[in-house]
């Protein structure tokens, strides 16, 4: 029997989109979905990968659509970093029982669930083979989750970003309301941005572009997507200089 491809990456960072984490519908928690992803990240942590995670908490609170039924938008984006608090909880708890060494880090203090981010620390935990996932987003209203693994990715001196979607990429168009939508293979952040491409809000493409930091937009609901980008298949759509 042939040995498994060794990993292209040795550092990694996966940006879970909230829905990912829900029923079918995107909404909730769902633990049977949940427990699906950690065995997707056992996996890969088992091929000695560094993983830090970013989650996002759609599936529980959007700030920007709480803003439009007329929460103020500070408030609302404030309820959906601690959406994600719940989501990395969860994510943790389903990690730990597969038996994967697990820390959850804030970017504000909950002190007694989880470490507030540092990054010397985050870092340790990574050399030390623990998954760490980050919540809380930037601990600031008006930033995405996205931004938060621009952000995350670049402190932890990551080489790649795993951007988990319900696509298998990006497109020109939704392919969901336009069947003939082309798929790009690779991109560069320039285009994205000028397309104004919603699979990343434009804070996070800028930052990745500064920070050199590729992005790799892929299907995180099929099995097996991420340790396949994680060993070099070329999945998805690169963003990339």
């Amino acid at each position: 029997m042939s040995e498994s491809p060794s990993p292209k990456y040795r550092r990694i960072l996966l940006k879970l989109t909230g829905e990912a984490m829900g029923d079918a519908a995107g909404v909730g928690i769902s633990i049977d979905r949940i427990h699906r992803i950690a065995s997707e990240i056992r996996e890969v942590h088992r091929l000695n990968v560094q993983v830090g995670i970013v989650v996002g908490g759609g599936n529980i609170f959007r700030g920007i659509q709480g803003s439009r039924k007329g929460i103020e938008r500070a408030t609302g984006d404030q309820m959906g970093m601690l959406a994600t608090v719940i989501n990395a909880l969860a994510l943790q708890d389903a990690l730990e029982k597969q038996e994967v060494p697990t820390r959850v880090q804030t970017a504000f203090a909950v002190t007694q669930m989880a470490e507030l981010f540092i990054r010397r620390r985050a870092v340790r935990h990574l050399e030390k083979g623990r998954v760490v996932v980050f919540a809380g987003g930037t601990g600031n209203p008006y930033f995405s989750t996205d931004t938060a693994a621009a952000l995350r990715a670049s402190e932890i001196g990551a080489e790649v970003i795993l951007k988990g979607t319900k696509v298998d990429g990006i497109y020109d168009a939704d392919p969901v309301s336009n069947p003939e939508a082309r798929r790009f293979d690779r991109i560069t952040y320039q285009e994205a941005i000028a397309r104004r491409l919603k699979v990343m809000d434009t804070s996070a493409f800028s930052m990745c572009m500064d920070n050199h930091m590729p992005i790799i937009v892929f299907d995180a609901f099929e099995p097996g997507n991420i340790r396949r980008i994680v060993q070099g298949e070329p999945l998805g759509t690169l963003v990339t200089d």
